[in-house]
Protein backbone atom coordinates (compact mmCIF):
# COMPACT_ATOMS: atom_id res chain seq x y z
CA UNK A 1 0.00 0.00 0.00
CA UNK A 2 1.52 3.28 -1.16
CA UNK A 3 1.40 6.03 2.12
CA UNK A 4 2.66 8.78 0.25
CA UNK A 5 1.01 11.03 -2.76
CA UNK A 6 2.26 9.91 -6.06
CA UNK A 7 4.92 12.01 -7.79
CA UNK A 8 2.05 13.45 -9.56
CA UNK A 9 -0.08 14.20 -7.00
CA UNK A 10 3.14 15.88 -5.35
CA UNK A 11 3.01 17.91 -8.27
CA UNK A 12 -0.42 19.01 -8.24
CA UNK A 13 -0.31 20.09 -4.62
CA UNK A 14 2.85 21.84 -5.85
CA UNK A 15 0.99 23.50 -8.78
CA UNK A 16 -1.95 24.60 -6.36
CA UNK A 17 0.19 25.96 -3.64
CA UNK A 18 1.75 28.54 -5.62
CA UNK A 19 -1.59 29.13 -7.82
CA UNK A 20 -2.94 30.38 -4.64
CA UNK A 21 0.10 31.44 -3.01
CA UNK A 22 -0.44 34.15 -5.95
CA UNK A 23 -4.34 34.59 -5.81
CA UNK A 24 -5.30 33.76 -2.18
CA UNK A 25 -2.62 35.75 -0.44
CA UNK A 26 -2.69 36.79 3.52
CA UNK A 27 -3.04 40.25 1.56
CA UNK A 28 -5.29 39.12 -0.97
CA UNK A 29 -7.47 37.56 1.19
CA UNK A 30 -8.08 40.60 3.45
CA UNK A 31 -8.38 42.89 0.42
CA UNK A 32 -11.23 40.67 -0.54
CA UNK A 33 -12.46 40.37 3.13
CA UNK A 34 -12.53 44.41 3.93
CA UNK A 35 -14.09 44.87 0.71
CA UNK A 36 -17.23 42.97 1.75
CA UNK A 37 -16.19 39.61 2.02
CA UNK A 38 -17.55 36.73 -0.71
CA UNK A 39 -16.27 35.04 -4.01
CA UNK A 40 -12.79 36.25 -5.76
CA UNK A 41 -13.62 36.69 -9.54
CA UNK A 42 -9.65 36.43 -9.98
CA UNK A 43 -9.18 33.48 -7.78
CA UNK A 44 -12.16 31.71 -8.92
CA UNK A 45 -11.32 31.98 -12.83
CA UNK A 46 -7.66 30.81 -12.25
CA UNK A 47 -8.73 27.63 -10.40
CA UNK A 48 -11.54 26.92 -13.35
CA UNK A 49 -8.55 27.19 -15.83
CA UNK A 50 -7.36 25.17 -14.18
CA UNK A 51 -10.01 22.23 -14.20
CA UNK A 52 -9.77 22.27 -10.76
CA UNK A 53 -13.86 21.08 -10.60
CA UNK A 54 -13.56 18.57 -12.77
CA UNK A 55 -11.00 16.96 -11.16
CA UNK A 56 -12.51 14.06 -10.06
CA UNK A 57 -15.67 13.81 -13.24
CA UNK A 58 -14.85 11.26 -15.44
CA UNK A 59 -13.52 12.30 -18.57
CA UNK A 60 -16.62 11.26 -20.70
CA UNK A 61 -18.75 13.65 -18.75
CA UNK A 62 -15.94 16.44 -19.45
CA UNK A 63 -13.74 16.01 -16.64
CA UNK A 64 -10.27 15.06 -15.54
CA UNK A 65 -10.67 11.49 -14.33
CA UNK A 66 -9.09 11.86 -11.21
CA UNK A 67 -10.44 10.81 -7.86
CA UNK A 68 -11.35 12.14 -4.40
CA UNK A 69 -7.35 11.65 -3.59
CA UNK A 70 -6.60 14.29 -5.95
CA UNK A 71 -9.16 16.94 -4.96
CA UNK A 72 -8.04 16.70 -1.05
CA UNK A 73 -4.92 17.63 -2.22
CA UNK A 74 -6.90 20.44 -3.54
CA UNK A 75 -8.98 20.79 -0.51
CA UNK A 76 -5.89 21.05 2.00
CA UNK A 77 -4.56 23.89 -0.25
CA UNK A 78 -8.02 26.05 -0.07
CA UNK A 79 -8.64 25.33 3.75
CA UNK A 80 -4.56 26.16 3.92
CA UNK A 81 -5.53 29.60 2.27
CA UNK A 82 -8.71 30.48 3.67
CA UNK A 83 -9.59 30.40 -0.44
CA UNK A 84 -12.13 32.87 -0.91
CA UNK A 85 -13.93 30.65 -3.66
CA UNK A 86 -16.63 28.48 -4.40
CA UNK A 87 -14.54 25.28 -4.45
CA UNK A 88 -15.79 23.03 -1.53
CA UNK A 89 -19.26 22.99 -2.23
CA UNK A 90 -18.83 23.06 -6.23
CA UNK A 91 -17.02 19.38 -6.17
CA UNK A 92 -19.31 17.69 -3.59
CA UNK A 93 -22.18 18.97 -5.56
CA UNK A 94 -20.76 17.33 -9.00
CA UNK A 95 -19.91 14.15 -6.98
CA UNK A 96 -23.58 13.73 -6.39
CA UNK A 97 -24.44 14.87 -9.68
CA UNK A 98 -22.20 12.27 -11.56
CA UNK A 99 -23.26 9.29 -9.41
CA UNK A 100 -26.26 10.09 -10.24
CA UNK A 101 -26.28 10.04 -13.88
CA UNK A 102 -27.89 12.76 -16.35
CA UNK A 103 -27.75 16.27 -16.07
CA UNK A 104 -24.81 16.51 -18.60
CA UNK A 105 -25.30 20.34 -19.64
CA UNK A 106 -25.34 21.50 -15.97
CA UNK A 107 -22.76 19.22 -15.69
CA UNK A 108 -20.66 20.69 -17.98
CA UNK A 109 -21.81 24.45 -16.53
CA UNK A 110 -20.62 23.62 -13.25
CA UNK A 111 -17.14 22.16 -14.22
CA UNK A 112 -16.20 25.40 -16.64
CA UNK A 113 -17.43 27.94 -13.44
CA UNK A 114 -20.51 29.37 -15.71
CA UNK A 115 -22.71 28.46 -12.78
CA UNK A 116 -22.28 27.90 -9.10
CA UNK A 117 -23.58 25.58 -6.67
CA UNK A 118 -24.54 24.84 -3.03
CA UNK A 119 -24.49 22.39 -0.68
CA UNK A 120 -26.21 21.43 2.45
CA UNK A 121 -27.34 18.67 4.63
CA UNK A 122 -30.31 19.57 6.61
CA UNK A 123 -33.73 18.21 7.89
CA UNK A 124 -36.17 19.45 5.16
CA UNK A 125 -38.79 17.54 4.30
CA UNK A 126 -39.08 16.20 0.64
CA UNK A 127 -42.68 15.35 -0.96
CA UNK A 128 -43.43 13.42 -3.77
CA UNK A 129 -46.58 14.02 -5.82
CA UNK A 130 -47.90 12.16 -8.84
CA UNK A 131 -49.56 14.45 -11.22
CA UNK A 132 -52.93 13.82 -13.47
CA UNK A 133 -50.09 13.08 -16.20
CA UNK A 134 -49.04 10.42 -14.58
CA UNK A 135 -45.28 11.95 -13.90
CA UNK A 136 -43.52 12.42 -10.21
CA UNK A 137 -42.70 15.77 -9.04
CA UNK A 138 -40.83 16.46 -5.83
CA UNK A 139 -41.05 19.46 -3.25
CA UNK A 140 -38.91 21.02 -0.63
CA UNK A 141 -40.21 22.38 2.50
CA UNK A 142 -38.02 23.63 5.68
CA UNK A 143 -34.87 25.74 6.79
CA UNK A 144 -31.12 24.24 5.85
CA UNK A 145 -28.09 24.28 7.53
CA UNK A 146 -25.71 27.64 6.33
CA UNK A 147 -25.02 26.60 2.84
CA UNK A 148 -21.59 27.89 1.60
CA UNK A 149 -22.16 31.02 -1.43
CA UNK A 150 -26.03 30.11 -1.62
CA UNK A 151 -26.70 33.60 -1.37
CA UNK A 152 -24.66 33.32 -5.37
CA UNK A 153 -25.58 29.70 -6.25
CA UNK A 154 -27.36 28.87 -9.46
CA UNK A 155 -28.58 25.55 -8.41
CA UNK A 156 -28.50 23.63 -5.05
CA UNK A 157 -28.57 19.86 -4.17
CA UNK A 158 -29.79 19.46 -0.82
CA UNK A 159 -29.73 16.18 1.87
CA UNK A 160 -33.58 15.78 2.79
CA UNK A 161 -36.12 13.08 4.18
CA UNK A 162 -38.87 12.03 2.30
CA UNK A 163 -41.65 12.47 5.06
CA UNK A 164 -42.50 14.24 8.36
CA UNK A 165 -44.24 13.26 11.56
CA UNK A 166 -47.09 13.38 11.13
CA UNK A 167 -47.96 14.79 14.64
CA UNK A 168 -46.75 18.55 13.25
CA UNK A 169 -43.55 19.05 15.49
CA UNK A 170 -40.98 18.79 12.62
CA UNK A 171 -39.61 15.69 13.62
CA UNK A 172 -37.98 14.03 10.29
CA UNK A 173 -38.94 9.92 9.82
CA UNK A 174 -38.43 9.54 6.23
CA UNK A 175 -35.30 7.55 4.47
CA UNK A 176 -33.25 10.22 3.16
CA UNK A 177 -32.92 11.69 -0.31
CA UNK A 178 -30.86 13.76 -2.38
CA UNK A 179 -32.88 16.63 -4.69
CA UNK A 180 -31.27 19.17 -6.91
CA UNK A 181 -33.27 22.24 -6.98
CA UNK A 182 -33.10 25.18 -9.78
CA UNK A 183 -32.89 28.05 -7.34
CA UNK A 184 -32.97 30.73 -10.40
CA UNK A 185 -35.83 28.80 -11.94
CA UNK A 186 -37.95 28.35 -8.45
CA UNK A 187 -37.58 32.07 -8.13
CA UNK A 188 -35.95 31.38 -4.27
CA UNK A 189 -33.91 34.49 -3.52
CA UNK A 190 -31.36 33.50 -0.45
CA UNK A 191 -29.93 36.39 1.27
CA UNK A 192 -26.74 36.60 2.84
CA UNK A 193 -26.37 36.13 6.56
CA UNK A 194 -23.99 37.63 9.02
CA UNK A 195 -21.10 35.55 9.55
CA UNK A 196 -17.42 34.91 11.49
CA UNK A 197 -15.81 33.67 8.22
CA UNK A 198 -15.97 36.79 5.73
CA UNK A 199 -13.96 35.16 3.58
CA UNK A 200 -16.74 32.70 2.62
CA UNK A 201 -20.76 33.94 1.60
CA UNK A 202 -23.23 31.94 3.49
CA UNK A 203 -27.11 31.72 3.12
CA UNK A 204 -30.06 29.62 4.77
CA UNK A 205 -32.31 28.04 1.78
CA UNK A 206 -35.36 28.32 3.15
CA UNK A 207 -37.92 25.85 1.19
CA UNK A 208 -41.32 26.71 1.16
CA UNK A 209 -42.91 23.70 -0.94
CA UNK A 210 -40.17 24.90 -4.11
CA UNK A 211 -39.99 22.37 -6.98
CA UNK A 212 -37.10 20.09 -6.94
CA UNK A 213 -35.85 17.01 -8.90
CA UNK A 214 -34.86 13.66 -7.07
CA UNK A 215 -31.37 12.72 -7.88
CA UNK A 216 -31.66 9.56 -5.72
CA UNK A 217 -32.37 7.64 -2.77
CA UNK A 218 -30.87 5.81 0.41
CA UNK A 219 -27.80 4.83 -2.16
CA UNK A 220 -26.69 8.54 -3.26
CA UNK A 221 -27.70 9.90 0.15
CA UNK A 222 -25.28 8.39 2.03
CA UNK A 223 -22.74 8.91 -0.85
CA UNK A 224 -23.43 12.74 -0.76
CA UNK A 225 -23.12 12.93 3.09
CA UNK A 226 -19.84 10.99 2.95
CA UNK A 227 -18.48 13.48 0.35
CA UNK A 228 -19.13 16.49 2.19
CA UNK A 229 -18.29 15.14 5.50
CA UNK A 230 -14.30 14.11 3.54
CA UNK A 231 -14.06 17.34 1.70
CA UNK A 232 -14.48 19.34 4.73
CA UNK A 233 -12.71 17.15 6.56
CA UNK A 234 -9.46 18.27 4.29
CA UNK A 235 -10.16 21.58 4.48
CA UNK A 236 -9.91 21.29 8.33
CA UNK A 237 -6.60 19.71 7.84
CA UNK A 238 -5.05 22.61 5.23
CA UNK A 239 -6.57 24.97 7.65
CA UNK A 240 -5.22 23.69 10.85
CA UNK A 241 -1.86 22.61 9.11
CA UNK A 242 -1.28 26.18 8.54
CA UNK A 243 -2.70 27.25 11.77
CA UNK A 244 0.33 25.42 13.08
CA UNK A 245 3.08 26.63 10.72
CA UNK A 246 2.15 30.38 12.22
CA UNK A 247 2.38 29.57 15.95
CA UNK A 248 6.05 27.91 15.05
CA UNK A 249 7.18 30.66 13.33
CA UNK A 250 5.59 33.07 15.91
CA UNK A 251 6.99 31.13 18.55
CA UNK A 252 10.52 31.37 16.73
CA UNK A 253 10.45 34.64 16.51
CA UNK A 254 9.00 36.15 19.70
CA UNK A 255 11.09 37.06 22.01
CA UNK A 256 11.02 37.06 26.33
CA UNK A 257 13.31 37.18 28.97
CA UNK A 258 15.69 37.56 26.16
CA UNK A 259 14.71 34.29 24.27
CA UNK A 260 12.30 32.90 22.03
CA UNK A 261 9.25 31.89 23.18
CA UNK A 262 9.65 28.61 21.46
CA UNK A 263 12.57 27.47 23.41
CA UNK A 264 10.23 26.92 27.16
CA UNK A 265 9.06 24.04 27.09
CA UNK A 266 5.21 24.48 27.93
CA UNK A 267 5.51 26.53 24.36
CA UNK A 268 7.34 23.23 23.12
CA UNK A 269 4.94 21.16 24.46
CA UNK A 270 1.90 22.43 23.17
CA UNK A 271 3.18 22.95 19.58
CA UNK A 272 4.16 19.20 19.99
CA UNK A 273 0.37 18.50 20.78
CA UNK A 274 -0.86 20.58 17.83
CA UNK A 275 1.58 18.50 15.67
CA UNK A 276 0.35 15.41 16.45
CA UNK A 277 -3.73 16.40 15.86
CA UNK A 278 -2.58 17.28 12.34
CA UNK A 279 -0.85 14.35 11.20
CA UNK A 280 -3.34 12.10 13.19
CA UNK A 281 -5.98 14.56 10.76
CA UNK A 282 -3.86 14.26 7.60
CA UNK A 283 -3.92 10.21 8.20
CA UNK A 284 -7.91 10.10 8.28
CA UNK A 285 -8.80 12.60 5.73
CA UNK A 286 -6.74 10.98 3.21
CA UNK A 287 -7.70 7.80 3.82
CA UNK A 288 -11.73 8.65 3.70
CA UNK A 289 -10.69 10.38 0.61
CA UNK A 290 -9.07 7.16 -0.86
CA UNK A 291 -11.81 5.04 0.35
CA UNK A 292 -14.20 7.44 -2.05
CA UNK A 293 -12.10 7.05 -4.90
CA UNK A 294 -11.50 3.39 -4.46
CA UNK A 295 -15.25 2.56 -3.38
CA UNK A 296 -14.45 0.77 -0.40
CA UNK A 297 -16.69 -0.87 1.59
CA UNK A 298 -16.08 0.75 4.66
CA UNK A 299 -15.92 4.42 3.22
CA UNK A 300 -19.12 5.73 5.36
CA UNK A 301 -16.97 4.37 8.57
CA UNK A 302 -13.99 6.42 7.24
CA UNK A 303 -15.58 9.36 5.95
CA UNK A 304 -17.49 10.03 9.92
CA UNK A 305 -14.17 8.77 11.23
CA UNK A 306 -12.39 11.60 9.51
CA UNK A 307 -15.54 14.43 10.27
CA UNK A 308 -15.16 13.33 13.90
CA UNK A 309 -11.37 13.45 14.03
CA UNK A 310 -10.90 16.47 11.95
CA UNK A 311 -13.79 18.51 13.86
CA UNK A 312 -12.29 17.86 17.35
CA UNK A 313 -8.49 17.78 16.51
CA UNK A 314 -9.17 21.41 14.48
CA UNK A 315 -10.56 23.47 17.83
CA UNK A 316 -7.59 22.03 19.44
CA UNK A 317 -4.92 23.30 17.18
CA UNK A 318 -6.83 26.82 16.72
CA UNK A 319 -7.43 27.32 20.51
CA UNK A 320 -3.48 26.43 21.26
CA UNK A 321 -2.63 28.85 18.36
CA UNK A 322 -4.06 31.23 19.74
CA UNK A 323 -2.58 30.50 22.99
CA UNK A 324 0.84 30.76 21.21
CA UNK A 325 0.41 34.22 19.99
CA UNK A 326 -1.09 35.22 23.18
CA UNK A 327 -2.63 38.92 22.50
CA UNK A 328 -1.49 39.34 19.16
CA UNK A 329 -3.80 36.39 18.23
CA UNK A 330 -6.83 37.97 18.78
CA UNK A 331 -6.15 41.54 17.12
CA UNK A 332 -7.40 41.85 13.37
CA UNK A 333 -4.08 42.29 12.55
CA UNK A 334 -3.11 38.80 12.86
CA UNK A 335 -3.59 35.98 10.42
CA UNK A 336 -5.04 32.60 12.70
CA UNK A 337 -8.23 34.38 13.78
CA UNK A 338 -9.14 33.74 9.53
CA UNK A 339 -8.16 29.86 10.41
CA UNK A 340 -9.91 29.72 13.25
CA UNK A 341 -13.61 31.17 11.96
CA UNK A 342 -13.22 28.90 8.87
CA UNK A 343 -12.49 25.99 11.09
CA UNK A 344 -15.49 26.72 13.14
CA UNK A 345 -17.80 26.81 10.07
CA UNK A 346 -16.74 23.47 8.99
CA UNK A 347 -16.75 21.52 12.18
CA UNK A 348 -20.08 21.86 11.73
CA UNK A 349 -20.98 21.36 8.18
CA UNK A 350 -22.54 18.10 7.24
CA UNK A 351 -22.73 17.27 10.77
CA UNK A 352 -20.28 17.74 13.71
CA UNK A 353 -18.21 15.78 15.71
CA UNK A 354 -21.09 14.56 17.93
CA UNK A 355 -23.56 13.79 14.66
CA UNK A 356 -20.95 11.60 13.53
CA UNK A 357 -20.14 10.13 16.33
CA UNK A 358 -23.74 8.56 16.38
CA UNK A 359 -23.28 7.86 12.58
CA UNK A 360 -20.08 5.60 13.62
CA UNK A 361 -22.05 3.72 16.07
CA UNK A 362 -24.71 3.07 13.71
CA UNK A 363 -22.63 1.83 11.33
CA UNK A 364 -20.53 -0.50 13.60
CA UNK A 365 -23.34 -1.96 15.19
CA UNK A 366 -24.78 -2.62 12.04
CA UNK A 367 -21.32 -4.89 10.94
CA UNK A 368 -21.47 -6.74 14.38
CA UNK A 369 -25.52 -7.39 14.52
CA UNK A 370 -24.14 -8.95 10.26
CA UNK A 371 -21.11 -10.76 12.31
CA UNK A 372 -18.82 -8.77 10.43
CA UNK A 373 -15.25 -7.36 11.74
CA UNK A 374 -15.11 -4.04 12.94
CA UNK A 375 -11.80 -3.79 12.75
Amino acid sequence: MQFELSADQQAMQAAARELLDEYASPTAVRSIVDAGGGLDPKLWAAMVDQGWAGVAVPEPRGGLGMGWVELAVLLEQTGAHVAPAPFLQQVVALDALVRAGGHDELVSRLIDGEAIATVAAAPVAARPEIGDDGIERWTLSGATEPALFAPRADVAVVLANDATDPSGDGVLVGDECVLLVDLAGAGLVVEREPAMDLTRELGWLRFDETPATLLGRAGLARSFRDAGAVAHSCELLGASAHALDLAVAYANEREQFGRPIGSFQAVKHRCADMLVDVEGMRSAAYYAAWCLSAGDADRSVAASTAKTWCSDASKRVMASALQVHGGIGFTWECDVHFFLKRAQADQRSFGDASFHRGRLGSLLRAKVEAGESVI
